[in-house]
């Protein structure tokens, strides 16, 4: 493959992301509207997920990082959060004087229920690409992530 052809598939995989990125946004909205949630409780929520299924499971300070928001606010909205029965609070196995997130049984059932279907289309829509394109994908995805996990790091 030539320079010139790497860098069109390059250009091709980033217009992919953010085309990925823009629909995962709306569907995002579409779950926060329809379950009364604002635009950071949905973000709240995707990060306590995204850590958790990562086995790092987030604390309100860390989640207030996350979200670029004061102490105040984050306490604000993980109470609401609390509240509504989307997350709630427990005690970190590791280290018991520390608090962490984790979804609750509630949070979980709301969002089995809006997701699911968007589960089986994506397991429909794998369905035909062989092994080796789905690893293959999953190493560039990861590799993605990285590089935006350390942009993001530099530019806070």
């Amino acid at each position: 493959m030539s320079s010139s052809d790497r860098a069109a598939l390059e250009l091709q995989i980033s217009s992919d992301v953010r085309a990925l990125t823009a629909e995962s946004e709306q569907i995002g909205r579409t779950f926060a509207g329809q379950n009364n949630l604002g635009g950071n409780d949905f973000q709240a929520l995707l990060h306590v997920m995204v850590a958790e299924s990562a086995g790092a499971p987030l604390t309100a300070g860390e989640l207030r990082k996350l979200l670029g928001t004061s102490g105040a606010a984050v306490t604000y909205l993980v109470e609401r959060m609390i509240a509504s029965g989307h997350l709630r609070r427990d005690a970190d196995p590791a280290d018991r004087r520390k608090v962490i997130l984790r979804y609750d049984e509630h949070g979980l059932q709301v969002a089995r229920k809006f997701f699911t279907p968007l589960a089986r289309l994506t397991g429909e829509a794998l369905a035909e690409l062989p092994d080796a394109d789905l690893e293959a994908a999953h190493r560039v995805f990861a590799a993605l992530t990285g590089a935006m996990a350390q942009f993001r790091a530099t530019a806070d």
